[in-house]
């Protein structure tokens, strides 16, 4: 996403259409390196 007047419900309903049962995002500025959602998606494959 490009400007924080977007969001991400589009991607999400296409994503859960596709069959996708588990869905990561970071709504984060592009400034910043911290990145929660991906921290949490490489938690949930190590497990």
């Amino acid at each position: 996403m490009s400007t924080n007047d977007q969001n991400t419900d589009l991607q999400r309903n296409a994503l859960s259409c596709a069959g996708c049962e588990l869905i990561f995002e970071d709504k984060i500025s592009g400034t910043k390196s911290e990145r929660p959602g991906l921290k949490k998606l490489l938690r949930t494959l190590s497990e």
